[in-house]
């Protein structure tokens, strides 16, 4: 099985490593008067990348909107994945798990536009339509288009991925366990505390991968509904067409936050069989 695998993981491996070396090669080369890549070897890209005031406030920006929305992932998800594991009959269990992947079923777009409308502001009485969108409609209030709306549409976008591995994680729970933290006197939140917490770490580090690495690089959702915020990716993606080798050189950014917290998720055992 190994043998057989072997051949397309190494070329999978090679290509996406491989365009990953090109990719950031390309910061070290100046371009021409026609922003075309050169032979000259240059390091000014990555000092600008890493030393300019308004990008490393992109990137803490950007942080935080990833740190937020897995925080709003786990929040939303381990109540789920309890119900659905260890309280839902049975019978009901595969089609609750349906329910949480239906949204997956839906195009990328047409969510993140769903969204846009949903938290759309009232355009006012001078403009030619007013209304707003549907929590402008129904409660008043919106939060417009912001960080706010970026945070909350990435973290709908992307709860399903948060919502499995805890889900994975609680079927294993044996329920003896349960019982025996009862049997000894212990309340809800203790048996919460000591026994479930440590079990599931594997689990909520392995859904937080894909939160948070998700997250990090969107560029698509914050054009959409983020108004003027500007994300790292919006940033790559925009100084892609006026600085190619500055913008390669801003991707070193994201690539060393995943890489740092990839090996601070391993040690939390996340590649494990969670």
């Amino acid at each position: 099985m190994l043998a057989t695998l072997g051949a397309p993981v190494a070329w999978m491996l090679l290509v996406y490593i491989g365009s990953l070396v090109i990719l950031v090669a390309a910061a070290f080369f100046e371009l021409d008067a026609n922003s075309k890549p050169t032979t000259d070897f240059t390091t000014d890209n990555v000092s600008k990348a890493l030393t300019t005031s308004s990008f490393l406030w992109t990137v803490a920006r950007s942080v935080g909107v990833a740190v937020a929305v897995t925080a709003i992932c786990f929040a939303i998800a381990l109540p789920m994945a309890f119900y659905i594991a260890k309280v839902a009959r049975p019978r009901w269990r595969r089609s609750l798990i349906v329910a949480v992947l239906l949204p997956l079923w839906a195009g990328y777009l047409v969510k993140a536009y769903a969204w846009k409308s949903i938290f759309t502001p009232d355009a006012g009485k001078f403009a030619a339509r007013k209304g707003g969108g549907f929590l402008e409609a129904t409660i008043g209030w919106t939060p417009g288009y912001g960080r706010l709306a970026v945070v909350l549409t990435l973290a709908y976008l992307w709860l399903p991925y948060m919502v499995l591995p805890i889900y994975s994680g609680l079927e294993r729970l044996p329920p003896s366990y349960l019982d025996a933290a009862g049997d000894l006197g212990a309340r809800p939140f203790r048996t919460f505390r000591s026994v479930i917490m440590p079990i599931l770490i594997p689990s909520i580090a392995a859904g937080s991968i894909f939160t948070f690495s998700l997250s990090l690089g969107d560029y698509i959702t914050p054009n959409i509904v983020g108004g003027k915020e500007q994300l790292i990716g919006n940033l790559i993606a925009k100084l892609q067409e006026q600085n190619s080798a500055l913008s390669a050189a801003l991707t070193l950014w994201p690539i060393a936050i995943i890489i740092v917290y990839l090996i601070g998720m391993g040690r939390l055992r996340a590649f494990e069989d969670v």
